[in-house]
């Protein structure tokens, strides 16, 4: 498959590097010698210095004979254009990164008609990602499958866990409802522990659980973390992620306050926001935070425009009692830190465009896919066809790949749990959690 990325940023490296593990022919366009420097360093593409907007250099690279063309530079309306000259000449399938989410919702206009077949708002992905956190209190990561029949959720373990110090094996003895530990980060490296039978769990690790949708309410005793409702949030920013979130959190009739730095824009916001109590002032600033009664909040979001601003009010507001802290960043190096320092989690807009962008490519071969926060691994979502590998044995027979684990099916509108001696049957929908370098033998097992 040939894929041409126009613009080599944050997303564009991030996108490459998923893509290029898979054996892609992968070429990156853009107009900064010193991005494309770096791709070439640490990556397996192919790079081309120039206007991706340029017909001739499009040219160039091979549009005509490419699969797809991602456009995913800075400037929404650059993308449009490039996505659209792009389909002209050539390409089979045009995505192009935006941030007017109007664009993506209306339909008055057919975009594929002037060459652009699927948009992507990193804004819009982000707030997703923040409403669904923002409900799930005992835990710092979640993701739903099959419309929640199944769900593989995150958390780290304190000292209070039950499960620190036992192995897989004892907990699965001990406790009753049915769940599968998927994976275990060790909170003293970067180490993704695929879990055996005699793995332990440890102070700090951040595991990874599947569950059945009638697990999820006992789940928690694992972590020795309350699901509590949530009903106060406080947003730090104004921006475009902030609106939107205390948009969906006001509809739900939750209280929402807000923190925006600009006087200017509290009056248009307040106007906008008529839920949402829009207070102006500068979120660094503790004393404003203690006025508004942080120390009450269920959860506290920030969003602002500064990646440390968002980090450090998040870490204040931990410090205060608050249950749920999630903050925005910028910086991708960052994604790693969240757990370790205190924050439940930490969201960064590009990695979340350039996964959607990534399962967008893969559609066909899975059904879904979920990328962990502060992990990298994939869970994927497979539809199990008849003469495949992976329905000629039981589990603990198949031989699957050590950088992978199945973590149930979804069978008949029902979840189930693959301990070692179940088989899976055609029709199935498998969820399987694997490192990326493991991701072609696992598809080897769901490919005829």
């Amino acid at each position: 498959m040939k894929i041409i990325i126009a613009g080599a940023g944050e997303i564009g490296y991030h996108l490459a590097k998923l893509l290029s593990m898979e054996a892609q022919d992968i070429y990156v366009i853009d107009q900064n010698t010193q991005r494309l420097n770096h791709l070439n360093a640490h990556l397996d593409v192919y790079t081309k210095k120039g206007d991706a907007a340029s017909i001739q250099v499009l040219k160039e690279v091979g549009i005509a004979d490419a699969d797809l063309l991602v456009a995913v530079t800075e400037s929404q309306n650059t993308n449009l254009t490039i996505a659209g000259i792009g389909k002209k000449l050539g390409v089979k399938k045009t995505i192009a990164r935006i941030s007017n989410t109007e664009y993506i919702k209306t339909k008055e206009i057919n975009f594929s008609d002037v060459g652009i077949d699927y948009m992507i708002s990193p804004e819009e992905l982000a707030a997703n990602e923040i409403e669904i956190l923002v409900n799930e209190t005992a835990f710092n990561d979640k993701f739903d499958f099959e419309k929640g029949e199944l769900s593989v959720l995150g958390a780290k373990l304190s000292e209070d866990s039950p499960i620190v110090g036992k192995t897989v094996q004892e907990i699965n003895t001990k406790y009753s409802f049915d769940f599968i530990v998927i994976a275990i980060k060790r909170d003293t490296s970067n180490e993704i522990v695929i879990p055996r039978g005699n793995s332990v769990f440890e102070l700090n690790d951040q595991v990874y659980f599947s569950v059945p949708r009638e697990s999820l309410s006992k789940v928690h005793i694992l972590v020795d973390k309350e699901k509590v409702g949530i009903k106060d949030v406080m947003i730090l920013g104004g921006g475009r992620i902030g609106q939107k979130i205390a948009r969906r959190l006001c509809g739900k009739s939750l209280r929402v306050k807000m923190i925006e730095q600009n006087r200017d824009k509290c009056f248009d916001l307040s106007d906008e926001l008529k839920n949402t109590l829009v207070i102006h002032g500068d979120g660094r600033d503790i004393e404003l935070l203690e006025e508004e009664s942080l120390s009450n909040m269920d959860a506290f979001i920030a969003v602002s425009g500064n990646s440390e601003t968002n980090i450090m009010t998040s870490l204040v507001a931990k410090s205060k009692g608050v249950r749920k802290t999630i903050a925005l960043v910028e910086n991708m190096n960052y994604m790693d830190i969240s757990q370790s320092i205190g924050i439940d989690t930490l969201i960064n807009k590009k990695i979340l465009a350039a996964s959607a962008i990534f399962r967008h490519v893969r559609k066909g071969r899975v059904l879904a896919l979920a990328n962990l926060h502060n992990v990298e691994a994939e869970v994927l979502e497979f539809f199990v066809r008849r003469n495949t590998k992976i329905t000629e044995a039981k589990i603990k027979d198949l031989d699957l790949p050590e950088k992978a684990v199945l973590g149930g099916v979804v069978r008949k509108g029902n979840a189930l749990m693959t301990y070692g001696d179940f088989t899976i049957l055609p029709g199935d929908r498998a969820i399987v959690f694997c490192l990326p370098d493991a991701i072609s033998q696992v598809e080897k097992f769901f490919n005829n």
